[in-house]
């Protein structure tokens, strides 16, 4: 009996030391980790069909079906499933993509649509709170386009606007002597798609703008600083997509400091997507930049696919085919885990939707 309740003593020890004893070890033999993430969080619709429009009708008819999916595929409930990604891997930063803002008009007409439908970030900041989990954006900027256009519904027309946000997030409920977030910048790449429709405004109108960006801070982590950046690179035309990588490497990247970037690339690992669009060099031009990838460094043979679900996040099976969503990293760093999040079963919420057409993935890196 005493034996047995010896080997019982040393298993719950076991257990006990990933959480207690192996993080104090950690701190006095003054190792240090940050734990990152990188979500893209779905807009909740694909934009194809309004961007296609070649009419006012047809307009109309792509923005009411595109927002028709967009309420199915139900943010506010698959917030609480992103919340509990976030919960359970607990990172000290989250790299958000898709963030986005959905507002109206009712009815259509002159001016901007102000009334708040859908806040992907207020929304999944408020169900971390629910979890006693602490976070704020450090950073933001408007990606994509700030695009309105109208719907059809049974009182008439109503616009519809969507902002598009990159966002990175940090913790608020560590003490400055162990984590600590300091010079946040936001900038829009200057390279750009320009979209040119006579229905979205050309001519005589401008051409309309769909604009990516970053977002970056610096934190520190029991006094070891690192440059923690996101972003969402052009999925569509390639050279577009790899002159903002550039942009990446010649603005936030290049400092002297360990360096994180964080984001979806829409550039398959290795060159070979699932889509001739992501079939693009940037991240192995980020890779030739001195970066490493976490998850390689840590999963040797599995693909580690990240993308894509259904429009409509109800495949019965996932679907993730290609690996585009990126923990990166450059410097006195080393990855000690990765791990994909949202990409399980399990994960799906109680209607059977995705938490988002992406899989998520974590990292902890240590700083040397």
């Amino acid at each position: 009996m005493a034996r047995r309740w010896f080997t019982s003593a040393l298993c719950a020890l076991a257990l006990l030391a990933p959480a207690s004893l192996g993080a104090a070890s950690a701190a006095e033999g003054g190792q240090t980790s940050v734990r990152v993430l990188t979500r893209n969080l779905y807009l909740g619709a694909d934009l194809a069909p309004v961007l296609a429009a070649t009419s006012p009708q047809g307009l109309v008819a792509a923005v009411t079906a595109v927002y028709a999916n967009v309420q199915a595929t139900n943010f506010p409930e698959r917030a609480e499933a992103l919340a509990d990604e976030i919960a359970d891997s607990d990172p000290h930063l989250v790299g958000l993509q898709e963030a986005v803002l959905w507002r109206s008009q009712t009815p259509a007409g002159q001016g901007s649509a102000t009334h708040v439908e859908y806040d992907f970030l207020q929304i999944l900041l408020d169900e971390l709170s629910a979890r006693g989990k602490h976070y704020a954006a450090v950073a933001t900027v408007t990606v994509g386009t700030d695009f309105e256009a109208p719907r059809s519904t049974p009182a008439g027309l109503q616009d519809i606007r969507l902002t598009d946000r990159d966002v990175l997030l940090a913790r608020t409920d560590l003490p400055a002597r162990k984590f600590s977030v300091a010079n946040a910048r936001a900038a829009q790449f200057r390279s750009f798609v320009p979209l040119c429709r006579p229905v979205l405004g050309c001519p005589p109108s401008p051409p309309l703008q769909i604009r990516r960006g970053w977002v970056a801070a610096d934190a520190t982590v029991h006094g070891r600083t690192t440059r923690v950046v996101t972003t969402h690179l052009e999925p569509a035309v390639a050279s577009v997509q790899e002159a903002q990588a550039d942009e990446l490497l010649a603005g936030p990247l290049k400092t002297k400091l360990p360096t994180v970037l964080l984001g979806d690339l829409n550039s398959a690992a290795g060159g070979v997507g699932a889509t001739p669009e992501s079939n693009t060099t940037s991240y192995d031009d980020i890779l030739a930049a001195g970066f490493s990838d976490a998850w390689t460094a840590t999963h040797r043979r599995d693909p580690g696919f990240t993308c894509c679900q259904a429009a409509n996040l109800l495949n019965p099976t996932s679907s993730l085919a290609q690996r585009i969503d990126y923990v990166l990293y450059r410097g006195r760093i080393t990855a000690l885990s990765s791990d994909r999040v949202g990409d399980e079963q399990a994960d799906r919420t109680p209607s059977g939707l995705w938490p988002s057409d992406h899989a998520g993935v974590t990292g902890e890196l240590r700083l040397r």
